[in-house]
């Protein structure tokens, strides 16, 4: 099993790469849709998206994770050419006003191709490349980053979480690999909050550290989910401290990036934890 704290290269579009590793990393979260149900289309303006993106840089966000298509499981489904619509202007404006990684948060490869071409060096797809197996090709000819996320949406599970874990995302690495792309380039996302409830989120954060098996890089997206609420009792708009609360931990189990709504309080959590590892490092290397 690989060390989750040791230094690895996320190769990603365009050239560009990040080191993951020995710092937990912030991915903020950039909605350009009406009706995401964890902002309420707060910034759901042009100019607006824009100004809010690049507030998450300056409080220590690495990556924007942009996307048009609200995943709220009654959420309508978005035509792909307003999603288009949504998101491109974004990216586009983005790419020549900060030096951040752009993420596309689609499961679209047609979206996913124009957000590369738009500027996109990472390709978030909630669906494992299981929806439009065609992005993969996307992600393999651009070299962009990959978020390769597990959902139980529209399918039996596996009674434990893990072995789920492993189900799904291994036929999603079966794509990935049929499609050449290379293993440096693939982030995996246990996917919080995608139809499992209260207790599977709980029982996923508590044995988080044996998805390290896969020998990938992990992102949690844990940020304002409702299992959050139910364990802390808060409405949506409430949930920073404990989503926090859950970066601290899950980045102690080996959590690389984190994708997050409050970038600022995230960003605390995380220098805290990144203090606790380090001490750790420091104690063993003195124990020889």
């Amino acid at each position: 099993m690989a060390d989750p704290f040791g230094p690895r290269t996320w190769r990603l579009a365009h050239g560009r790469s990040l080191v993951l590793g020995p710092a937990g990393l912030l991915m903020a979260i950039i909605n350009v849709t009406p009706d995401s149900f964890s902002d309420g289309g707060a910034y759901s303006g042009i100019d607006a998206v824009i100004a809010s993106a690049l507030a998450c840089v300056d409080q220590g966000a690495a990556i924007l994770d942009i996307g048009g298509e609200s995943t709220r499981p009654d959420a309508a489904p978005v035509p792909a050419a307003e999603e288009q619509a949504r998101v491109l202007p974004v990216i586009e404006a983005l790419s020549e006003r900060t030096g951040a990684i752009l993420s596309i948060d689609t499961y679209r490869a047609e979206t996913a191709r124009l957000a590369i071409a738009a500027g996109a060096h990472v390709i978030n797809d909630v669906h494992g490349l299981q929806r439009e197996p065609a992005i993969a090709a996307v992600a393999a000819v651009s070299g962009a980053g990959l978020c390769i996320m597990h959902t139980g949406r529209n399918r039996e599970k596996l009674p434990d979480v893990i072995a789920d874990q492993y189900h799904f995302l291994g036929r999603s690495l079966e794509i990935a690999e049929a499609s050449g792309i290379e293993r440096e380039r693939i982030l995996l996302d246990p996917g919080f909050g995608f139809a499992k409830d209260s207790a599977e989120n709980t029982e996923l954060m508590a044995r988080f550290q044996e998805l390290l098996g896969f020998g990938l890089p992990l992102l949690a997206g844990t940020s304002r989910k409702r299992f959050i609420g139910a364990i802390t009792g808060r409405d949506v708009q409430q949930r920073d401290a404990g989503t926090a609360a859950t970066t601290a931990v899950l980045r102690l189990a080996g959590a690389a990036v984190f994708r997050v709504h409050d970038v600022a309080i995230n960003r605390d959590a995380l220098l805290v934890a990144d203090a606790i590892l380090a001490s750790r490092r420091d104690a063993a290397v003195q124990q020889g």
